[in-house]
């Protein structure tokens, strides 16, 4: 009998603007293990080399959808950190 592929067990953050310039990237994959929310990603990545920059504005979205901090996010799941918008 076939097996399905397993999922990996990472969050893939995609890094929008001046977020991809400061850690030099698209796009991070953070390891997933056990209950994870936003708050924790945003924690990883600001945990990085160039991440603590990243501050309190930062607008997320998990899996094409505007999330707040407590959102759960599971492995597989697709998050977008994007710099805050100005208007003019």
């Amino acid at each position: 009998m076939p097996t399905s592929p397993a999922v990996s067990a990472v969050i893939r953050v995609q890094l929008f603007a001046r977020f991809a310039d400061l850690l030099g990237a698209s796009h991070v994959d953070v390891p997933a293990s056990g209950p994870t929310t936003v708050a924790d990603v945003l924690a990883r990545i600001r945990a990085l080399p160039g991440g603590s920059a990243i501050g309190a504005g930062a607008l997320v979205a998990v899996n094409l959808r505007q999330a707040r901090l407590h959102q759960r996010v599971s492995p597989g799941d697709e998050v977008a950190l994007l710099p805050p918008l100005a208007g003019g």
